[in-house]
């Protein structure tokens, strides 16, 4: 099979993906007469049919689902070096990804919605979630990590924001249990905890609630870092919160101040490819500007 017959399998990827001859012209922008040719050629070159023909469209066979399969990995690697190319512009627009933690959306969002003002031309993807995104496929621009500093080659990292934590609960945790009586550690054996599923997680955090707080004090458990939050917020028990967080909640009863031992660094990351373009150099200043902003403890 040679270079030429690229379109043809473009065709055939669209038509499996879109069902019909009609999506897959409308997608590719050619005459429907266009894609039927191009299954023909390439179900009579390769001695197979790719499709069951029927009244509401095109049905993938077997061989069109292997097809359809590896189209879509060469599909998604085409669009990540187009987000790459994209990235090496001398304008700030395009599009610009980032990725965090989900916890730092309160923190990143009006960053960048206000930079995204600055810069109309500009389309901003900002990607909440604990996986890690592959830079050097084009899979983001920017990564904001917790955690060691990131390791992989070809990465440049920055050290960013030390976010703080306190030991919180809600008023209407006080309400329904009382006030803490212990102080120090001794809080560990006398409050309700809300914690991470994950007991080995590598938050700071966790490793101190693991030493110290008993598995039968810990009555809510969650995999997820914002329904922790949120379940400490709905007074299900005591636990760790962002400094910031807590400045931003009347509500909120510090339970123990924030420890050093709890603090979590954050590390800016970028590929060295893209590290030194105009959009990610700006944002980058832009971001640690506002950063400056962000309470401590």
């Amino acid at each position: 099979m040679s270079v030429e017959n690229w379109d043809e399998f473009r065709t055939a990827f669209q038509v499996a993906k879109m069902g019909t001859v009609s999506g897959a012209a409308q997608a590719l922008g050619v005459h429907h007469a266009t894609v039927i040719r191009h299954i023909d050629a390439l179900e009579g070159r390769l001695g197979v049919k790719l499709f069951q023909r029927h009244a509401r469209g095109y049905t993938p066979t077997e061989a069109g689902i292997d097809l359809l399969k590896v189209a879509q990995t060469t599909d998604d690697q085409f669009s990540q070096l187009v987000s790459r190319i994209k990235g090496r512009g001398e304008e700030v627009v395009g599009e610009l990804v980032v990725t965090s933690l989900p916890g730092m959306g309160p923190l990143l969002a009006p960053i960048l919605a206000e930079f995204q003002r600055d810069h109309p031309g500009l389309t901003v993807r900002y990607l909440a979630g604990e996986r890690v995104f592959r830079l050097e496929y084009g899979e983001a621009h920017i990564a904001i990590r917790g955690g060691k500093p990131p390791q992989e080659p070809d990465n440049v990292v920055q050290p960013f924001y030390r976010q703080a934590f306190g030991l919180y609960a809600h008023q209407s945790y006080i309400d329904a249990f009382g006030a803490p009586q212990g102080e120090g550690e001794e809080l560990a054996h006398e409050l309700r905890f809300v914690s991470l599923d994950d007991v080995n997680s590598r938050a700071p955090f966790m490793v101190w609630m693991n030493d110290h707080v008993p598995s039968d004090r810990i009555v809510f458990r969650t995999s997820d870092l914002t329904a922790m939050s949120d379940a400490i917020l709905a007074g299900a028990g005591a636990g760790f919160l962002p400094t910031w967080m807590a400045h931003d909640n009347p509500d909120l009863v510090q339970i123990m101040s924030p420890q050093p031992e709890w603090e979590s660094q954050n590390w800016l990351v970028t590929h060295v490819d893209l590290h030194r373009t105009p959009k990610v150099q700006s944002f980058l200043t832009f971001l640690k500007a506002r950063a400056k902003e962000w309470p401590y403890s």
